[in-house]
């Protein structure tokens, strides 16, 4: 099934703004080459949100690229091996949308660091980029494993930018907190 909007509950994640998501989905964050990083724990449906609005995206006519930050790594990686990273990086520049889910799950090596650093700067003001993860952005030297890259990630990608912090419990946990299987976690 595709995650749609429409298909999203809102009433779970009390702390989404449905206004400014709604906003989003006019897709004029793409036409301004802005990026939008969505931040929260794991099972907040933060892919849900960012899947639905490349389909929108896609519904205004724009080609989006969705990706996971590990496996783009990795191609970016073996494309420097292979001494193709030129052709690699111009094929992360050229959706006006780029997605990249799941930034901060396992740490990244600091080459791969280097080449992501390198992937935002040929993006940087050219095209869009929706990123989610699961750490907040004082924890991003932890993922990169140096505070200099991480500095340099973040500058680019938070000056034309909106973040999202999406405060609730995993959505993916809700029936089985409901038949008792699982306590209620409790944020603050």
């Amino acid at each position: 099934m595709v995650k749609t909007l429409e298909s999203f509950d809102f009433s779970f994640q009390p702390s989404i703004d449905k206004k400014r998501i709604k906003d989003l989905a006019t897709c004029c964050f793409i036409a301004n080459d802005e990026n939008v990083i969505f931040l929260g724990p794991p099972g907040v449906e933060k892919t849900h949100l960012v899947v639905a609005l490349g389909v929108k995206a896609v519904i205004e006519g724009y080609r989006p690229y969705f990706t996971q930050a590990l496996p783009s790594i990795a191609k970016l990686t073996r494309a420097y091996a292979e001494n193709r990273i030129k052709d690699r990086l111009k094929f992360y520049r050229q959706p006006k949308l780029l997605i990249v889910d799941e930034i901060g799950y396992i740490p990244i090596d600091r080459h791969g660091a280097h080449l992501f650093f390198q992937l935002v700067s040929r993006r940087y003001e050219k095209g869009a980029m929706i990123l989610t993860s699961n750490r907040s952005f004082s924890q991003w030297n932890e993922i990169f494993g140096n505070p200099v890259i991480a500095t340099a990630i973040l500058d680019r990608l938070r000056y034309h930018s909106i973040a999202i912090n999406i405060k609730g419990n995993s959505y993916r946990l809700k029936e089985k907190v409901k038949d008792g299987l699982v306590k209620k976690r409790h944020n603050s």
